[in-house]
C-alpha cells in the first residue's frame, strides 16, 4: 500500500491514447496467440494504471522492480487487430431474465452455452465496471477440456445490457445481499425457462467484486446439493479494503471517454489494464456505450458510474474472509500475488479449507490475462469436487432390506 500510495503522488496517465498511439508503444502476443503469451508480464511505464474495471484492482499496481526485464515486438511489425470480436463466438445465445421483487422489476442480461447431459454449469459474475464478457475467453480455455460443460455469464444490475424496468428507488442498489439474491434467480429463472428438470451441477466464479458475491451465494446454502464449489479470482478482504482508500483518487485519472471502440481497447492495453489482445478485443466494447452528446473525442463513454457506486465498496469486502471460509462446498482462490492474503485466509490455507493458486505473471484481470492457465486450475478444482466420479457403498437399510447380512 505503500507503494500504491506513491503512486498516485504523480500523474499516472499520459493524454489520451488513440490506436495509432498503441501501435507505436509496443505490446506482447498477436491476436492469433494471444493466450499463450502473457507468462511474463510487459514491461512497466509510467502511464501504468489500475484496472480501469474493477473497484479493487488498486490492490494489483506492481511497482517497477517487480517486473523483470523483457524484449517485446512494437504491435505496428505483428499488424496487431485491435476490432471488437462479437460474443457469438464464444456463447450460444443471448438471455434474458426478468427478475420481480417486492420494489422493483430487472431484466438480467447474460450469456448462455448450455451444458450437455451431466456436464457442469459454471455461472460467473463479474467485478464492479466490467461485463459476462469478461468471461468469455476463460470459458472457451475451459470448453477445450470440458467440450459439454455450459457456462452462465450475467451482466450485474447497471453493468452491461442489464436494466431495471421498474423501481420506487431513487438509486440504483448495488448492495452485497441484492447481487447475490440477483444472482440466485437468474439461476433459478434460466432452470426455468430452458426448460431444465434439475438445476445442473454448478460451479460458481465472481472476479472482484463477484468473488464477493460467488462467496455471498456459495456460503448461503441456497444452491444446495447442485453447488460443486465457488471460484474467487484476485479478491481479499484485506487489501481491497485497503485500495478503497484511494479509489477517488485512482477513478479521477482515468479518460472520460473514448473517440472509438477501438481506441477504448487500445488504452485497456496501453495502460496494462487488460494484458492480453484477444480478451480486451471481446470484452472491452461491452464496458462503454455511445454518446450522442458528447464530443466526437468522446463519444464512447463508461456504461457504469463507478464513483456512484462508493455507498456500497466497504459493504462488499467487510466479512469476505470469514464468508469464504464458511462455505461448506470446495473452495478455491486464485490470486496475482501472495502479498494479498491476510492473517484469516493464511491460516485458513495451511488448515487445507481451500485451494489457492498464485498468478504473479498477471495483472488484476487473472481470466482475461491468463485464460489458459486459469482455466486448467478451475477445471482440476471442478474435477476433484465432481461428486458424479464417487461410487458411494449402499445404505445399511438398504442391505437389510434386501436379506443380506451386515
Amino acid at each position: 500500500m505503500v507503494e500504491l500510495r506513491k503512486a498516485f503522488a504523480k500523474p499516472k496517465f499520459s493524454p489520451f491514447l488513440g490506436p495509432q498511439d498503441f501501435y507505436e508503444s509496443g505490446a506482447a502476443g498477436s491476436t492469433e496467440t494471444a493466450t499463450t503469451h502473457f507468462h511474463q508480464p510487459p514491461p512497466h511505464s509510467d502511464d501504468d494504471s489500475l484496472s480501469e474495471s474493477s473497484i479493487s484492482s488498486a490492490c494489483t499496481i506492481k511497482p517497477p522492480h517487480d517486473q523483470p526485464p523483457q524484449e517485446i515486438r512494437p504491435v505496428s511489425r505483428i499488424k496487431q487487430s485491435i476490432t471488437p470480436i462479437p460474443w457469438t463466438n464464444y456463447f450460444e445465445r443471448e438471455i434474458y431474465i426478468q427478475s420481480e421483487f417486492e420494489t422493483e422489476t430487472i431484466l438480467h442480461h447474460g450469456y448462455l452455452t448450455c451444458p450437455v447431459e451431466a456436464a457442469p454449469l459454471f455461472v460467473t459474475h463479474h467485478g464492479a465496471g466490467s461485463s459476462g464478457l469478461s468471461f468469455a475467453t476463460l470459458f472457451m480455455e475451459i470448453r477445450k477440456q470440458l467440450p459439454m460443460a455450459g457456462i452462465l455469464s450475467i451482466d450485474a444490475r447497471d453493468h452491461g445490457l442489464t436494466r431495471l424496468m421498474s423501481t420506487t428507488s431513487k438509486t440504483v442498489d448495488l448492495s452485497l445481499a441484492t447481487l447475490s439474491l440477483d444472482l440466485f434467480s437468474v439461476i433459478e429463472n434460466t432452470k426455468i425457462q430452458m426448460g431444465w428438470k434439475t438445476l445442473p451441477p454448478v460451479v460458481l466464479l465472481g472476479h472482484s467484486l463477484g468473488g464477493a458475491v460467488v462467496t455471498e451465494l456459495g456460503s448461503s446454502g441456497k444452491l444446495k446439493e447442485q453447488l460443486l464449489g465457488y471460484v474467487v479470482l484476485d479478491v481479499v478482504e484485506g487489501s481491497a479494503l485497503d485500495a478503497l482508500n484511494v479509489m477517488k483518487t485512482y477513478l479521477s485519472t482515468r479518460p472520460t471517454g473514448f473517440p472509438s471502440l477501438e481506441a477504448g481497447i487500445a488504452w485497456h492495453l496501453r495502460s496494462q489494464t487488460i494484458r492480453n489482445p484477444l480478451s480486451a478485443r471481446i470484452s472491452v466494447p461491452a464496458l462503454l456505450v455511445h454518446n450522442e452528446d458528447a464530443p466526437s473525442s468522446q463519444a464512447w463513454t463508461w456504461r457504469t458510474d463507478l464513483s456512484a457506486t462508493e455507498p456500497f465498496w466497504k459493504g462488499w469486502f467487510v466479512g469476505l474472509s470469514k464468508s469464504f471460509l464458511a462455505g461448506r462446498a470446495g473452495k478455491l482462490l486464485l490470486l496475482a500475488g501472495t502479498d494479498r492474503l491476510d492473517k484469516e485466509l493464511l491460516i485458513g490455507q495451511m488448515q487445507g479449507k481451500y485451494t489457492l493458486h498464485i498468478f504473479p505473471e498477471t495483472g488484476h484481470f487473472i481470466h482475461e490475462d491468463a485464460p489458459d492457465q486459469a482455466a486448467m486450475k478451475i477445471v482440476e478444482f471442478y474435477r476433484r469436487n465432481d461428486r458424479s466420479l464417487l461410487v458411494l457403498p449402499p445404505k445399511v437399510s438398504d442391505l437389510l432390506l434386501a436379506g443380506k447380512k451386515v
